[in-house]
């Protein structure tokens, strides 16, 4: 597995991450078991940072993280988590000290350690971003020894650009993607320019870059893939990335022969995300050991010709921009 510089925190990451939203929950159903087996076989294979947060399966998947950690005898990963999607109603003044407090003293019992690696804000309302004092509060619990860093996880570019103003935001996780390239115009630069690491998730538009769904595909009723595709539980960029399902179909069918022998959509999908340096790791989902197997391949391709990244750039700007390009 290749790594990567994970902003300035001084740690080195495998550029392929482990993103733990699927054996939580909101993907269907996940056995417990094959849940444990999928991110075993990540650690496996080299994997050296997990994405996690509070509310994926109300804690289950920091739980099945903590289990597995608990009998890994090889080198101990990163481990990043979530906070602020607790909060009912989801405002910006619950954005307090006292509740991101308690939020981290949770995780930290859910994932079963003294310090948690980072705590991201998980996509707070945007008025967030211009309240001075929350940041002041992680300031607080970093001073605290609560947790070592912490970023934001965010919806929009604008977003991410005024996070980044604050010195002590280490990282930035973001959908960053074939069908969502817009960060990669201006938020990377500024993000390089500050050292600050980028978490891109969303890599394979939920499946669809896998090139394996098609219009006769079924969701369960708990997949967010059949209960959010219009934004209904959260922000609809968060579910196939935001591109209506068959439009984003037709483009899987155009990138399809862009994809070389013997190298499967996903991993091409995920390889691309690579070619950016600003990029420091990208967390696609496993719900298997197979997927997780599976996904650690990209981090050993070689670059993308530059023809294929043109024919990729002309497929977003003909059909999928227009769907979401000033939208995040």
């Amino acid at each position: 597995m290749q790594t990567r510089p994970f902003g300035r925190t001084g740690w080195d990451v495998s550029d392929i991450g482990f993103g733990a939203w699927a054996i939580g929950g909101s993907w269907g159903d996940v056995e417990e078991n094959q849940a444990r087996d999928a991110l075993r076989a990540a650690l496996e294979a080299g994997t050296t940072f997990i994405d996690t947060a509070d509310v994926y399966g109300d804690g289950r998947s920091e739980r099945i993280i903590r289990d597995v950690l608990k009998d890994w005898r090889g080198p101990r990963p990163i481990v990043a988590t979530k906070a602020g999607r607790r909060l009912s109603p989801h405002v910006a003044d619950g954005y307090t000290r006292a509740n991101l407090e308690a939020f981290v003293d949770r995780s930290l019992k859910n994932l079963g350690g003294e310090t948690l690696d980072l705590v991201q804000l998980h996509c707070p309302p945007t008025e967030v971003y211009y309240r001075p004092e929350v940041f002041a509060a992680l300031d607080a619990l970093v001073a605290a020894g609560k947790i070592r860093h912490y970023g934001v996880s965010v919806e929009k570019v604008e977003e991410a650009l005024k996070a980044i103003e604050y010195p002590g935001v280490v990282s930035v996780q973001i959908i960053y993607n074939i069908f969502r390239q817009r960060p990669a115009e201006l938020f990377f630069r500024e993000a390089k320019a500050r050292n600050v690491a980028v978490i891109a998730r969303v890599p394979l538009a939920s499946g669809l870059l896998t090139g394996k769904l098609n219009r006769n595909s079924k969701f369960a009723e708990d997949d967010h893939r059949a209960f959010n595709r219009h934004g209904e539980a959260f922000d609809v960029g968060e579910t196939f990335s935001g591109v209506p399902y068959d439009v984003a179909l037709d483009a899987v069918e155009a990138i399809r022969p862009l994809v070389p022998a013997g190298v499967s959509m996903a991993a091409f999908a995920l390889r691309w995300i690579l070619m950016s340096d600003a990029v420091s790791v990208v967390i696609p989902g496993a719900k298997s050991r197979e997927q997780a197997q599976a996904n650690v391949v990209a981090s050993q391709l070689a670059p993308l010709p530059q023809e294929s990244m043109r024919a990729l750039r002309s497929i977003y700007e003909r059909q999928i921009a227009r769907h979401v390009h000033h939208r995040w």
